[in-house]
């Protein structure tokens, strides 16, 4: 069934009663408020939970967030990344912000609905974000050697996880022209390296470290 989150609790077996509630709300919650206001293509919503919240959830296959850390999604739309990974790592802070307010107020009101208290929406564009993070993270909002000025000083010196603080970045296709230029340390991880659906094939988790 589209509507079930099964498949994600295929790849992420561990989840308690919670999280398996929190995300078995989301199909409906998002099917309502996406005919109201809409936040994700009605031709994508048939695989909703593979394309964005599974999608969302590839960068918990590479790194688990320590308790504590602060995580910044910039250009989240309708809450993707940012809401499932909040709703994974419950002891993390997420700020998910989108320069679209109506965006924003469809996170806010998932948000409501399933009880998650780590997560804040704000209606805000990347720089005007104050604050420091232990990551950035995002899915394809638009080109990397625009994206990382936007967050390149929002970073905490400190570190706490298993990686360098930095970005991570969920893109597709052929990266090599579009990153060619990015002077930091980078890694490239192919999604398909995780999930066997037919969607991941071509689909990259993107790290860069800024710090």
């Amino acid at each position: 069934m589209v509507s079930d989150a099964g498949i994600i609790f295929n790849y992420f077996p561990n989840l308690t009663s919670k999280q398996r509630d929190q995300f078995s709300a989301l199909y409906e919650l998002y099917k309502f408020w996406n005919d109201q206001i809409n936040v994700i293509s009605r031709k994508d919503f048939e695989t909703f939970y593979e394309r964005h919240v599974l999608h969302s959830l590839a960068i918990a296959k590479v790194i688990q967030f320590t308790p504590g850390s602060d995580i910044l999604d910039v250009g989240t739309g309708g809450g993707f990344p940012g809401l499932p990974l909040a709703i994974l790592f419950p002891e993390v802070n997420f700020l998910l912000v989108d320069s679209i307010g109506k965006k924003i107020k469809v996170v806010n009101e998932v948000k409501n609905s399933i009880g998650l208290t780590n997560l804040k929406a704000e209606h805000k564009r990347a720089e005007e974000v104050n604050g420091k993070f232990d990551f950035v993270v995002s899915r394809a909002v638009t080109q990397m050697q625009d994206f990382l000025p936007w967050v390149e000083r929002k970073f905490k010196s400190k570190q706490q996880n298993g990686y360098p603080n930095g970005v991570f970045y969920l893109k597709g296709g052929d990266l090599t022209e579009e990153l060619s230029g990015i002077k930091n340390y980078m890694e490239i991880i192919n999604l398909s390296d995780f999930f066997k659906e037919e969607f991941f094939e071509t689909k990259k988790l993107v790290y860069v470290q800024l710090v």
